[in-house]
């Protein structure tokens, strides 16, 4: 059964305000019957040492990956998930995470896929409910199974793929990483936290994995956003106002976003899709790791888009 929306007006000026709420709210509709809440992180170790009450944990890479394939779960698998985890096909999901919620919204996005409609995320994420010293438990939740219906992923939704990325070369494209792993400065070691300036969720969300391609750069004619200029100082999305502002030179539709694994670029989506309003966004998954170590593909280096035509 979907809860009632938070009526908080900062969100009244967003596209789809009903997709974010705030720590008041989520603190005050905890046990309300059809909200269900997820912890989903980077760190998947965090949830252990104290989570929201009531929320379960999902780990992006025991339960939302295929084991043997590189590529999600199935329908199947979802529905088994969902159920084991007390999950309602009509319930309303409230989800939030560490690192400006990047994880968070990665598995919003794959909770897209499968269309369970009412998924919102914790505006400010796990770090802004631990700052405000919200209640917090070690405590797992043990949930009834629920009677999820089988479900079949849908990957033409918000989804592209590495040949439709190189068919549209030329289309709305952005690169959402740092600004030296756009240019290639770097081959995607992760920084030191202690050497990026900033909130502790900004300076963790720097660490981006252990170096696995073997150049640097990004998509030829891809424009670099990267997915914290989205954010504010304590990790929460930007007023609309400023949102238009950083994307605008973004068109209404038809974009594709990346970043290194997709999971920042999950982020973006979430920005354009449901607090802009822009139509037809989606998330190239495979992202710099796919494309980077690609035999014959196109790289351009440097602070500019690039042209296509020179790569082709």
């Amino acid at each position: 059964m979907p809860v009632a929306p938070d009526p908080h007006p900062a969100f009244g000026s967003y596209a789809v305000p009903h997709r974010l709420v705030t720590t008041e709210w989520l603190s005050a509709n905890i046990g309300v019957r059809g909200l269900r809440i997820i912890e989903s992180n980077d760190d998947i170790l965090l949830y252990d040492i104290g989570h929201v009450p009531g929320a379960v944990k999902i780990d992006w890479r025991g339960d939302l990956s295929d084991p043997v394939t590189r590529d999600y779960i199935d329908g199947p698998r979802f529905t088994a998930l969902m159920r084991a985890k007390g999950i309602e096909r009509d319930d309303t999901l409230v989800i939030y995470g560490d690192r400006g919620n990047a994880q968070a919204a990665h598995t919003a996005w794959i909770f897209t896929l499968f269309g369970h409609e009412d998924v919102r995320l914790l505006d400010g994420g796990r770090d802004a409910w631990i700052s405000e010293e919200r209640d917090t438990t070690f405590d797992q939740p043990y949930p009834i199974p629920s009677e999820y219906p089988e479900v079949v992923r849908d990957d033409t939704v918000a989804r592209a793929f590495r040949d439709q990325v190189l068919a549209r070369l030329g289309d709305p494209l952005v690169d959402v990483r740092s600004e030296p792993e756009y240019a290639g400065e770097h081959d995607d070691t992760p920084a030191e936290p202690d050497a990026v300036r900033g909130p502790a969720w900004l300076r963790s969300a720097a660490s981006s994995g252990p170096a696995t391609t073997l150049r640097g750069g990004h998509v030829p004619t891809a424009v670099n956003i990267p997915w914290t200029r989205a954010l504010t100082i304590d990790g929460r999305f930007r007023p609309r106002a400023e949102l238009d502002e950083v994307y605008a030179a973004m068109p209404a539709q038809d974009l594709v976003a990346y970043s290194r694994v997709g999971e920042r670029s999950s982020h973006t989506w979430f920005v354009l899709t449901f607090l802009l309003g822009r139509r037809s966004v989606r998330n190239y998954d495979g992202s710099w790791i796919e494309w980077g170590n690609s035999v014959r593909l196109p790289v351009a280096a440097g602070s500019e888009p690039g042209t296509a035509n020179q790569f082709m």
